[in-house]
């Protein structure tokens, strides 16, 4: 929140401290006596009430500004549920049910990256599926930090690896593609580790791997997303929009 307010002050020399799990008074003193020393605005998110209390107590001492960033947000939900918090610290990292999804998760997505393990790909949630550098492998792990099981299968010629995708049942399938000249920069970028590669970054193999991967999507009925304008984070958020729209019930059922 504070960075996003800072980028809109110019010529302004920021140095950040941050201070993690404050559960302890004594704690507290260390982070005024550390504010002392280096003063500027302190923000927080404490919400136990005797440790916001010394905290505020101190930076009132020492004629420093001091925000509780929670409190709007925390007085909003409070009027709007009609119930009152619990104000406990630490109960957002508790380990609950879905905690231990996205654990599961991430470890289903490094078991079954680049096409590994696929004879148990039916238990995914998400497939994707498209050539070397289309970005499958970050956005099956951005997909897992959100609780999805996902694979990725790579499309190499040849390969049985795709007999495996069409005999799922279960999971989405999404094809991954990139235009052909942006694709060509990012394995440029990948060749020092690719190996002696001749066409791996060839621009007219890359655009047939490319309309080849098309094709094949097409005729599998596939949905299909361009990576090539899209951060991670965006791809990832279109495959879980396709995802909840595919889990909807069917209304005419």
């Amino acid at each position: 929140m504070v960075r996003a307010c800072l980028v809109q002050f110019e010529d302004v020399a920021i140095e950040e401290h941050a201070w993690f799990l404050v559960r302890t008074p004594s704690q507290i003193q260390r982070i005024l006596d550390a504010v002392e020393k280096d003063r500027g605005i302190v923000l927080f998110t404490l919400v136990n009430s005797s440790l916001r209390e010394a905290l505020e107590e101190g930076c009132a001492r020492l004629k420093i500004p001091c925000i509780p960033a929670l409190d709007p947000v925390m007085g909003a939900l409070r009027g709007y549920f009609g119930v009152e918090s619990k104000d406990q610290p630490g109960r957002q990292h508790a380990l609950d049910e879905e905690y231990y999804r996205r654990i599961d998760a991430m470890n289903f997505a490094l078991l079954h990256d680049d096409g590994q393990h696929v004879r148990d790909l039916n238990n995914a949630d998400v497939v994707l599926v498209g050539v070397s550098r289309t970005s499958k492998t970050p956005t099956c792990v951005y997909l897992a930090n959100r609780g999805i099981r996902a694979a990725n299968v790579p499309i190499i010629p040849g390969s049985p690896l795709l007999n495996a995708v069409d005999r799922t049942t279960k999971p989405l399938v999404v094809g991954l593609t990139m235009d052909p000249a942006r694709l060509v920069e990012a394995r440029q970028l990948r060749m020092p580790q690719a190996g002696a590669m001749d066409d791996y970054a060839d621009f007219e193999k890359v655009r047939e791997e490319m309309l080849d991967a098309r094709r094949l999507f097409t005729e599998r009925d596939w949905p299909v997303i361009d990576v090539t304008r899209r951060s991670v984070e965006e791809t990832a958020s279109a495959i879980l929009q396709l995802y909840a729209e595919r889990r909807k019930p069917d209304r005419h059922a």
